[in-house]
């Protein structure tokens, strides 16, 4: 439940009734991609038993690529993870800004210096160093999630009186609905963090069910939300919902979606810097052997999120052309394509029309949101 969610009703605007067919349609394919990719962690043994003989998504990727490359597949996907990882943080230390800047619009101040004075509360990860630590941040995040949803759903219920079906659309602009697909697809990745979770797991054996349960909520959730968001305001509806809100609860929401920015920021940044630091050390990282190592790693990333946040400029556009690329292919390309790879002699005729499908699919999405991207930024260069 990211920050995208707040989009999902401008995304409404763009597609019409095909945005709430969407929303069920991307829950259901990220949730799909989620069980294969945990799936290329395990192979049978000689009686048939499941054991897990992977434990990240570099691992699966040399396993697919250890014919050509013992290690060409993990620095591929490294890379594309880290860069999306940080591209991530990046964007919560300038949302984070721009949220103080609404939010306190006499102080003298620029959204710049706003993104340092967020920066700041951010030092303590410098010492995060277990994923227990991440998931108890992970947790106040997404209460202060709930508390933002049900701020908007209530205010929206107040005006039922003027909800109207005429308000969806049946025609599309393709342009706008490209747009609209990026929205709704990138607001349920999670695909990164998987084989992590999946091994901390207490039961994993209950990953499956528990990936079911979480997408069919998020589902709900994100369609009651979009819905009754765009009922409220129809044409109306700004790019950001909370734009919408009177200035009351304007203001009280942004302070909880700066609080949600900042608790979120832990987790990506957790994953990229374990990432390099396995990389680097080739040691067991999860105990940090070389603590002074750790901390350097951690302080250079918290380092370059500040810098690129304050001196990337249009760094929305860039994050839409890295997401278009990195995000779908961690999400819908490399998943099945490994599935298929790993597992090719062992699916059905249905699990290999499913896997090339959902690749077909990604590269579409991912070509149409390279082009959109890239014609924002022509038009801003001029």
């Amino acid at each position: 439940q990211g920050i995208f969610v707040l989009g999902l009703p401008y995304a409404l605007l763009h597609s019409g009734y095909s945005g709430l067919l969407l929303i069920v349609l991307a829950a259901a394919l990220c949730c799909y991609t989620g069980k294969i990719l945990i799936a290329c962690l395990y192979e049978e043994n000689e009686v048939g038993q499941l054991i897990r003989v992977r434990d990240t998504y570099e691992d699966i990727a040399n396993a697919c690529c250890k014919k050509l490359s013992p290690s060409l597949g993990g620095i591929v996907v490294n890379v594309t993870q880290v860069v999306e990882l940080i591209m991530t943080c990046i964007l919560y230390l300038v949302v984070s800004g721009n949220l103080l800047s609404h939010s306190f619009p006499y102080v003298p101040v620029t959204e710049k210096v706003w993104s340092v004075i967020a920066f700041v509360t951010l030092l303590p990860c410098l010492f995060i160093r277990t994923l227990k630590i991440v998931s108890k941040l992970s947790q106040l995040c997404s209460l202060v999630h709930f508390v933002i949803i049900f701020v908007v759903i209530t205010y929206c219920l107040t005006q039922m009186h003027q909800w109207s079906w005429a308000k969806f659309r049946f025609s599309l602009e393709f342009e706008d609905f490209l747009v609209s697909v990026g929205v709704i697809i990138f607001s349920y990745t999670s695909q990164i963090f998987l084989p992590t979770l999946e091994g901390n797991m207490k039961n994993p054996e209950e990953f499956r069910c528990m990936l079911n349960w979480t997408h069919f909520f998020a589902c709900i959730l994100k369609t009651t939300f979009a819905l009754t968001a765009f009922l409220t305001w129809g044409e109306k509806t700004k790019e950001v919902i909370t734009d919408n809100l009177p200035s009351f609860l304007e203001t009280l929401v942004n302070l909880c979606l700066l609080t949600k920015a900042l608790l979120s920021y832990p987790l990506p940044f957790f994953a990229a810097t374990e990432i390099v630091y396995s990389c680097i050390s080739k040691d067991n990282h999860s105990n940090y052997r070389s603590p002074l190592l750790a901390l350097t790693v951690r302080g250079s990333f918290l380092s370059l999120t500040l810098l690129m946040a304050m001196f990337t400029p249009h760094f929305a556009l860039l994050m839409g052309l890295s997401g278009s690329v990195t995000g779908a292919a961690m999400t819908f390309l490399l998943p099945s394509l490994f599935h298929l790879k790993l597992k090719w002699k062992k699916l059905s005729f249905l699990e290999k029309c499913a896997d090339i499908s959902v690749f077909i699919l990604g590269f579409l999405c991912s070509l149409a949101g390279i082009a959109c991207s890239i014609k924002g930024l022509l038009e801003v260069f001029g």
